[in-house]
């Protein structure tokens, strides 16, 4: 395999050099265990892992575990510090006393460089199986998939390499041994890997540890819309005059949206085989950036400040229009309309 700098993908390089950076992680929670794996952040003694193997719990009622110890290749076991954890982002950062210990910390590539077809490497403890290595390819980016809210990760890395129950947290790892997300879930009917895993990719994972280090707790924006995407042919059934963008499909009562006055869906149809809620308003930008997905609402709200005040590009009874909006703090939980 060749990697996108053109050199040839070296696993077994991969593997020596990055495995003393990885670790595997045991959470206590009363009498029960979990495991999940993670990597090394720094010399300080910071460790990153998957939010879901360091706390449990529904919403805002999600709790850390009593305990947590992490395991290190040469053997070594130690207890470990939670600063915080990110429910939005799946993201949890650890951190143990590094004295007396010689670090390998991973280097967090940009995620937005990440291309489908690319080799990967992820190491971690599948079924606890420590310092376990599966290779494959990205088989896309730019994916929507749960976290622990009622809300998306945006930009997920999907793979056909293997993960596991115990992977979480894990490394996955481009050519040159740098981190382009954690490994977060897998999809599938068996409950083990069908070749259709997920991870966080890395720029997530860099915005979440900066907050987190700062106060233990990561914030994100909120619009308060539900949308569905728009698409040439759609927009020319709709008699919408633009090619793409984000139909507003409900706004959540008292959200930022609604105290705007964005419109939501008043009517449905039914068009190459999928159904629309339409009628409401069509979000074109935002503070002059265009929605060329639905999924891209998400993703720019998701990089700005709670407090901050955009101004949506919509489409309103043909004509487009600026709405300001000011956006509010995203809560763990929604109630829809």
């Amino acid at each position: 395999m060749i990697d996108t700098t053109g050199e040839a993908f070296n696993a077994a390089r991969i593997y020596r050099d990055a495995v003393p950076g990885v670790i595997s992680v045991r959470s206590t929670f009363g009498n029960q265990v979990a495991g999940g794996s993670g990597f090394v952040l720094n010399d300080d003694g910071q460790i990153v892992t998957n939010a879901h193997v360091i706390s449990d719990g529904e919403g805002e009622d999600r709790v850390p575990a009593k305990e947590v110890f992490v395991e290190f290749y040469d053997g070594n076991i130690l207890p470990a510090e939670i600063l915080g954890f990110d429910p939005f982002a799946d993201v949890g950062l650890l951190k143990i006393d590094p004295e007396g210990f010689d670090l390998t910390p991973l280097e967090l590539a940009d995620s937005e460089k990440v291309v489908t077809g690319q080799p990967i490497a992820i190491i971690g403890s599948p079924f606890g199986e420590d310092h376990s290595l599966s290779t494959g390819v990205v088989s896309q980016t730019n994916r929507s998939v749960r976290s622990l809210t009622d809300f998306q990760i945006e930009g997920a890395i999907q793979t056909d390499a293997s993960i596991n129950p115990g992977n979480s947290g894990g490394p996955m790892l481009d050519g040159q041994g740098r981190v382009i997300g954690i490994s977060q879930q897998i999809r599938g009917g068996s409950g083990a890997s069908d070749g259709v895993g997920f991870g966080v990719p890395s720029n997530a994972i860099k915005y979440s540890l900066k907050q987190l280090d700062e106060d233990g707790k990561a914030k994100y924006a909120y619009i308060g819309v539900s949308t569905q995407p728009l698409y040439p042919q759609l927009a020319e059934k709709l008699g919408i005059k633009a090619s793409s963008g984000a139909l507003v499909a409900e706004v959540i009562p008292g959200g930022p949206a609604d105290d705007a006055g964005i419109k939501g869906g008043n009517d449905r149809i039914t068009f190459q085989g999928a159904v629309f809620d339409t009628g409401g308003d069509v979000i074109v930008s935002i503070d002059g950036q265009r929605i060329e997905k639905a999924e891209d609402l998400g993703r720019i709200v998701g990089q700005l400040e709670p407090g901050e005040t955009v101004g949506l590009g919509v489409i309103r009874d043909g004509k487009e229009i600026t709405v300001k909006v000011k956006l509010e703090e995203r809560p763990t939980a929604v109630t829809a309309p």
